[in-house]
């Protein structure tokens, strides 16, 4: 069974910096397309970011140039830094494979932007 355990989040002021972390075991890491989700309350999940196994990236309008997805497969990790934060990045992060997903989803990290 796959396991997602994200880390990394907290409360940061506007224009701050957050390294998040996935951590993925059960399954061969190394083959699968990764992404980053986030859900904001009353919202629904959304596509932050992906990373293929051959590290082509993408990103959504709203995070380019701002946050960088990369992965260690040595590690089973995906990793997702975000710098210049702003208070419409708040929301729970997930990651998963890209399409189809594992199936399951982790516990996700809480990432708020507040003054």
């Amino acid at each position: 069974q796959v396991q997602l355990v994200e880390s990394g989040g907290g409360l940061v002021q506007p224009g701050g910096s957050l390294r998040l972390s996935c951590a993925v075991s059960g399954t061969i890491f190394s083959i699968y397309a990764m992404a980053w989700y986030r859900q904001a309350p009353g919202k629904q999940r959304e596509l932050v970011a992906a990373i293929t196994a051959g590290r082509n990236t993408n990103y959504a309008d709203s995070v380019k140039g701002r946050f960088t997805i990369w992965r260690d497969n040595a590690k089973n990790t995906v990793y997702l830094p975000m710098n210049s934060l702003k208070p419409e990045d708040t929301a729970v992060y997930y990651c998963n494979r890209r399409d189809p997903d594992f199936g399951s989803w982790g516990q996700g990290t809480q990432v708020t932007v507040s003054s």
